[in-house]
């Protein structure tokens, strides 16, 4: 990522904050995994230059995830094509990391990296999604469901926390676009 050092030290906040609710939120790891992901790729170059090697690694980890959430399940969930659109870009960001690193030595020269043509429609597409899902969060729905038991569903584990954290995430990957 190219881009001023707060606003990725901001992408690295949010995209951590978004890991670890999933995980406390026992989500699909593969949830908790972008968000890792999104951590580490956003961290500035100046206070961490990662191995050639490892941009690799990161497309083939969330090349796996795409196909993950793509398979079929008994357990149908509404998001799993965003889910593995999310991952495919996680895989387009790293091979475009990766093809900007071998196109110059260090990171002094700033060049564009990735197809302008897809970086535009994931831009677009994350930006719709974004839009989209963050009217719904932000549009009064009434009181929240009683739980199974006849108690109130806490607010950790409210579909809106979980919502909330696929708009962040959405957000911070639309940001680490405009970077490339």
């Amino acid at each position: 990522m190219h881009g001023p050092p707060l606003v990725a030290w901001l992408l690295v906040a949010l995209s951590a904050a978004a890991a670890v609710s999933c995980v406390l939120r026992r989500e699909p790891r593969g949830e908790a995994l972008l968000g890792v992901g999104m951590a580490v790729m956003a961290v500035p170059l100046s206070v961490f230059d990662p191995p050639r090697w490892s941009t690799a690694l990161l497309a083939v980890v969330f090349a796996a995830v795409a196909l993950h959430a793509l398979r079929p399940s008994p357990r149908r969930t509404s998001h799993r094509v965003h889910h593995s659109v999310c991952a495919g870009a996680m895989v387009y960001m790293s091979a475009a990391m990766a093809a900007a690193g071998s196109a110059h030595s260090g990171h002094a020269a700033h060049t564009t990296a990735g197809a302008p043509l897809l970086t535009g429609l994931l831009l677009v597409y994350f930006a719709g999604y974004v839009l989209r899902a963050g009217s719904r969060l932000a549009t009064p729905g009434g009181p929240h469901p009683a739980a199974p038991g006849g108690g109130a569903i806490s607010l950790w584990h409210a579909p809106e926390v979980a919502a909330a954290c696929r708009v962040a995430m959405a957000l911070a990957m639309f940001a680490m676009l405009l970077t490339l």
